[in-house]
């Protein structure tokens, strides 16, 4: 496109870039007329394509860029923007039919018939990949609709039409990603950027056969210096495309080889015999030679043959391996002497069926410029121009982490559109987790999520963006992808149970408050032990003596007997919350030993009269009971001895393994009393996250708890108290155990 400002149209910038030649065409349409403003051509000056691909990017975007100089001189505006046409050897065509059911019936808006060529698209690349038995990685350069479907109904056009279902069938065409971006490097490296792409036989058979030619079997046959394009049309559809890598450059390569010329003589010899009766030129030696053009025909006439026979064999091919009605030939190639009538006989059609095009369907293209004749070389570059109109603003191009994509352009698409239509994986857009922790505490289910990673750096054009940043068109898109956070990690002091869960043991008469130790997979463990998948944590409700010794930071003397609940126990008996401990210490302050690095001791486990095995709970209730009796009658004495010795009831301390006081202290009135008489050990839940103990009875429900949790039942304020054990929905009537999780709390009301 240019710049043209002050111009009445805006100008289109067409380029067909040929094997051996670069035609430019810039120009407007009108309702009913293509306006040539201004044309160029110009011969490559090496043979920097082969085959219609790009060999030399740098020659062919000299080229280029000459061809864009003159045409800016002639239309004094400098051009910016170009449309180009790919071809090449390597060229995939897959047919595929797509549908979409609307929710609702609805009327189909043009959007709606965009988005169906789009999935039809989509879908035609999936099934090439499928296909692809090649190491190319194809590229989408057009397509075109065979045929719409309304409500499973063919139709010409479908858009305005109330439907619950359309659909398509479609043609889409495919070049090696390579061929594609020779060619938009060559364009970029001539100071243009592309404003759309099409497929040479697609701009060419929009010139050449007309939408009301399209009902006839016709098939179109641009021939080039490479390649020879292929179109067959039928009930006002094309429906293939296709092409040879055979082309003009076949015959001038022999008239270079027999009459020792160089490419660029034999492409003169090639061009006058087709136009004079005799043929002029000089050779290598510069020895010049004039000869009849009859006998540049018989030398080619092989050549000519072979590439007829391969062309028609293409078009039955295409056309269900049947011959067409007709056959009309375009392109600078199609002059050949003889082409058309050997094409004729090797599609059995009368030589008048086998045409060459060029003025007959120019006849709606006016050149301002007078010296410009109409002609089958122009038919192409012409189509490349129209077909602008037809796709602009429908779709547009970017790079994506250097992948060429197509997007349909609704004026809304933004990065996250490209990455999807490319394929990239959408949880590498956003930061992902480290993998999360999943453990039990007591029965009850934790999950310790992973760290949160880095997120996605994206950038348009070398510029940081995000994910929402509106697409520009030809816009190079690299995403480098979010980052997994680091793994969650646990210990077991970072748990709640090991800070704010504790028992109380009375040693020598005062309280000592421990902290619960905690198992995991039934195996005591450090506070620093690291938490795995799948491990059981439980606090343990005991320490052995030894344990408990070693937590306190005192050593015991073993001379003399050691009393638990007043009966001689050893360093591993086991002491349970509110047991009482008496013992002989020698010395305070010993050497700090964690609990955990003792030996762990078994649960006790006796056999009863009968064989039977009983639990902890079991025997630590005998064990209880066995010491009722005695502490009874120890109690009045106990209390005697205790007022003769004037005991103070202020708590006192004992420096722990840490160096930290208040580990021990001095019982309440009667405190002492009761935790020794004690039959009932009580129950320990966990409400809200706080530990409360329920004692004074065998058993307790749901309901207990509100006599040991301050919890106001009269402040619904029309509220829904919620409770849950844990949870789960809780009866009030359910039956309670020991580490219960609870939660207690008003609903909130959304207003």
């Amino acid at each position: 496109m240019s710049d043209g400002k002050d111009m009445e149209q805006p100008l289109v910038f067409g380029l067909d870039i040929g094997t051996r030649n670069v035609v430019g065409t810039v120009g407007y349409r009108t309702e009913d007329q293509f306006i040539v403003t201004a044309q160029y051509i110009m011969q490559h000056d090496t043979r920097a394509m082969l085959d219609g691909q790009i060999h030399d990017i740098g020659r062919v975007s000299g080229t280029i860029r000459k061809v864009k100089e003159q045409l800016e001189k002639q239309i004094g505006k400098t051009l910016t923007e170009v449309c180009i046409a790919a071809a090449g050897r390597v060229l995939k065509t897959v047919t595929t039919s797509i549908s979409y059911d609307y929710p609702e019936e609805s009327v189909v808006t043009g959007e709606d018939i965009h988005t169906l060529d789009l999935l039809g698209i989509e879908k035609a690349q999936k099934i090439l990949q499928e296909m692809n038995d090649t190491n190319y990685k194809f590229y989408c350069v057009g397509y075109s609709v065979v045929k719409y479907f309304l409500n499973d109904e063919p139709f010409s056009n479908i858009e305005s039409h109330k439907a619950d279902r359309i659909g398509e069938d479609i043609i889409v065409t495919f070049l090696p990603e390579d061929v594609v971006d020779g060619l938009y490097a060559a364009v970029n490296q001539a100071g243009l950027e592309v404003a759309n792409l099409t497929l040479e036989p697609i701009a060419a058979i929009n010139v050449a056969i007309p939408e009301n030619y399209r009902l006839l079997n016709i098939a179109l046959v641009d021939i080039g210096a490479g390649t020879s394009d292929i179109s067959v049309t039928r009930d006002g559809s094309i429906i293939a495309y296709g092409m040879i890598p055979l082309a003009g450059d076949e015959i001038t390569e022999l008239i270079v080889q027999s009459y020792l010329v160089d490419f660029n003589t034999a492409e003169q010899i090639k061009l006058s015999s087709g136009m004079d009766d005799q043929v002029t030129y000089k050779d290598i030696m510069m020895i010049e030679h004039t000869i009849p053009s009859k006998d540049v025909w018989k030398l080619t006439e092989p050549v000519v043959d072979k590439m007829t026979t391969e062309v028609a064999a293409k078009i039955k091919e295409l056309n269900g391996d049947k011959s067409v009605s007709a056959a009309f030939i375009v392109g600078g190639g199609g002059k050949i002497h003889g082409y058309t009538e050997m094409l004729a006989k090797k599609l059995d059609l009368p030589a008048e069926r086998v045409a060459l095009r060029g003025e007959e369907v120019l006849q709606e293209v006016t050149f301002l410029q007078t010296e410009i004749q109409k002609d089958p070389l122009l038919v192409t570059p012409i189509g490349i121009c129209l077909n602008y109109y037809d796709q602009r603003n429908s779709f547009i191009m970017v790079r994506f982490n250097g992948e060429r994509i197509k997007l349909y352009d609704n004026n809304k698409l933004t990065i996250v559109d490209a990455a999807l239509q490319a394929g990239f994986p959408n949880e590498e857009l956003f930061p992902k987790r480290g993998k999360e922790l999943n453990f039990t505490v007591n029965g009850t289910p934790r999950i310790v999520r992973g760290e949160l990673g880095e997120s996605a750096e994206i950038y348009m054009n070398d510029r940081l963006v995000n994910i929402n940043t509106p697409l520009e068109p030809n816009s190079d898109i690299v995403i480098e992808a979010s980052t997994q956070g680091e793994a969650a990690v646990c210990t077991l002091e970072q748990l709640d149970e090991y800070s704010s869960s504790e028992m109380k043991v009375i040693v020598n008469g005062r309280i000592v408050r421990c902290p619960k130790c905690l198992e995991v997979n039934g195996s005591l463990e450090l506070p620093s032990y690291e938490i795995k998948e799948g491990d059981a944590v439980e606090t343990r409700s005991f320490y052995t003596v030894e344990q408990l010794a070693a937590f306190m930071d005192v050593e015991v003397d073993m001379d003399h007997e050691i009393l638990v609940n007043n009966r001689v126990a050893t360093m591993e008996s086991l002491v349970y919350e509110n047991f009482s401990v008496d013992w002989v210490v020698l010395s305070f302050g010993a050497a700090a030993v964690d609990p955990a690095d003792l030996p762990v001791a078994e649960q006790p486990v006796t056999a009863a009269a009968g064989g039977t095995e009983q639990t902890a709970d079991e025997t630590l209730a005998e064990t209880v009971e066995e010491v009722d009796a005695a502490e009874s009658e120890a109690q009045t004495g106990t209390e005697a001895e205790e007022a003769e010795h004037g005991m103070s009831q202020e708590p006192s301390s004992v420096t722990d393994a840490t160096g930290a006081e208040s580990a021990v202290e001095q019982p309440a009135e009667g405190e002492v009393q009761q935790a020794s008489q004690k039959t009932d050990l009580g129950l320990v839940v966990f409400i809200n996250q706080q530990p409360v103990r329920l004692t004074g009875k065998k058993s307790y429900i749901f309901v207990d708890i509100f006599d040991f949790y301050d919890f106001d039942l009269t402040a619904s304020a029309g509220r829904a108290i919620i409770t849950k054990l844990n949870g789960q929905q809780a009866q009030y009537s359910a039956v309670l155990s020991e580490g219960d999780q609870i939660e207690l709390r008003w609903q909130e009301i959304n207003r």
